[in-house]
C-alpha cells in the first residue's frame, strides 16, 4: 500500500436498516379476483350492489361494526398490551381513523381488496408512519409474461409505483374474489328490481298506450299529450279522453309479476352471498328469532361476517412492515361481546367466589371506582 492509499479516505456505507414490505407483492390468486382491475371482469358495479337495501344495510353493518372495534398490539410473549403506532388506529391523519377502516372492510367485501398508498415512513424503521385508502377501482396490476405474479401497481393508469417506501402500496387481501365478481349477477337482478319497483312508483298502473283514434297527431302534439297525461296521473286518479283518443293498457301490474316476492327472494340470497344471517338484513329467513338466540345474535355476526374481515386487516398489520415481529395486532373485542348486567354480575360472583377476582378488581371492571 503506498503513501497515497494511506492518506486517502475510506468510505464506508452503514448499513441501512428496511422492513419487510414483500407483502405488497404477490402471486395472482384467480383470474377472478384481478378482473376488475383489467376493467372486464366486474359483473356488477359498487353503485348497483348500494341501490339495494339489503346490500347496503349488510355493508353499514359489517364495516361499521367493524371500524368501531378498537385496535390493540399486544407483546407475543407475555400477551401484554403496548402502544400502537398511530398508523394502526389513525392510518390517515387527515381523517378519524373509523372512516378509513370503514372504505377498507368495504373495499375488502366488494373487491376482495383494499389499497392503501404509504404517505410517510419512519425514518429509523423505515416502517409505515401514515397512508391513504385509494379505491379498488383506481388500481391496476401489471403481471408477469403468464399472469401469475403480481410485478408492480399503477394509480389510473400512470406509471408503476415504487415497490417500497413512500408511494408504494399497502395491500389487504380479502378472503375471496369480492361480492362484486361473486355474486354479480344477484346483484344486477336486485338492481333490475329496484328500478322497477321505482318505475311502478311513477307509473302504478299498468303500461299504458294512447291511441288517437282520428288523424295522425305531429310529434311535438304527441309530446305535450304524453306529459299532460303523466303529470295528471301523479295529481289524481281519474282521468278524462277526449273522443278521437283511447287508452290502451299493455303488460302487467305488480302483484301479476311478484314483484314483492320477488325482491323478497333476492334480499335472501344476497345475505347469503354476503355472509350475514337474514334477520340482520330483514330478509324472509324460514325460522323465527327467539328471545333465546337473540342474546346471542352478537356473537352470530361476529362468527359469520365480522371475523372474516377482521382477521384479514389484523394479520395485514401484525406484518414487519408495521410492528416488530414480536408483536401482533388484533382486534379488542371484550366490550362488544361484553354480556348484560346480570350476565356479568353471575359471572364476577363465580370468580370471586373462587378467589379468581376480589371487589376492588370487579369494580374496576365495571368501573365503579372514583
Amino acid at each position: 500500500m503506498g503513501l497515497l492509499d494511506r492518506l486517502r479516505t475510506i468510505e464506508t456505507v452503514a448499513p441501512q436498516p428496511s422492513a419487510d414490505v414483500a407483502a405488497s407483492l404477490a402471486p395472482v390468486n384467480t383470474l377472478d379476483s384481478i378482473n376488475n382491475f383489467f376493467r372486464s371482469g366486474n359483473t356488477a358495479t359498487r353503485e348497483e350492489a348500494m341501490s339495494i337495501p339489503t346490500v347496503a344495510r349488510a355493508r353499514n353493518i359489517i364495516s361499521s361494526s367493524i371500524a368501531s372495534l378498537p385496535i390493540i398490539t399486544r407483546d407475543k410473549a407475555s400477551g401484554t398490551i403496548v402502544n400502537s403506532p398511530r398508523v394502526i388506529t389513525d392510518p390517515d391523519p387527515r381523517i378519524p381513523g373509523a372512516a378509513s377502516w370503514v372504505w377498507c372492510c368495504e373495499d375488502l367485501l366488494f373487491y376482495g381488496f383494499s389499497y392503501f398508498q404509504v404517505t410517510s415512513i419512519f425514518a429509523d424503521t423505515f416502517r409505515v408512519r401514515e397512508m391513504q385508502r385509494i379505491a379498488p377501482t383506481r388500481v391496476t396490476i401489471n403481471t408477469n409474461s403468464d399472469a401469475t405474479e403480481i410485478e408492480s401497481y399503477s394509480i389510473d393508469g400512470h406509471t408503476p409505483l415504487p415497490l417500497s417506501g413512500v408511494g408504494s402500496l399497502v395491500v389487504f387481501y380479502g378472503n375471496d374474489e369480492g361480492l362484486l365478481n361473486r355474486a354479480g349477477k344477484t346483484i344486477r337482478t336486485g338492481a333490475e328490481l329496484e328500478r322497477a319497483a321505482a318505475m311502478y312508483a311513477r307509473e302504478p298502473l299498468p303500461t299504458m298506450v294512447l291511441k288517437s283514434t282520428g288523424a295522425a297527431l305531429p310529434a311535438d302534439r304527441i309530446t305535450k299529450l304524453l306529459d299532460a297525461w303523466g303529470a295528471s296521473r301523479r295529481n289524481r286518479s281519474s282521468a278524462f279522453l277526449n273522443a278521437d283518443v283511447d287508452m290502451v293498457p299493455v303488460g302487467f301490474s305488480p302483484e301479476q309479476i311478484g314483484l314483492n316476492s320477488a325482491r323478497e327472494v333476492i334480499a335472501t340470497e344476497l345475505a347469503r352471498a354476503i355472509g350475514i344471517p337474514a334477520y340482520f338484513v330483514d330478509a324472509p329467513t324460514g325460522s323465527s328469532m327467539t328471545y333465546s338466540n337473540s342474546t346471542t345474535s352478537r356473537q352470530t355476526l361476529l362468527d359469520f361476517s365480522l371475523i372474516p374481515v377482521m382477521n384479514q386487516i389484523s394479520a395485514r398489520l401484525s406484518m414487519s412492515d408495521f410492528t416488530p415481529a414480536s408483536q401482533r395486532v388484533e382486534f379488542d373485542l371484550s366490550a362488544y361481546l361484553r354480556g348484560s348486567a346480570l350476565e356479568r354480575a353471575q359471572i364476577y360472583e363465580i370468580l370471586n367466589r373462587i378467589g379468581a377476582l376480589t371487589t376492588d378488581e370487579i369494580r374496576r371492571m365495571e368501573e365503579m371506582v372514583q
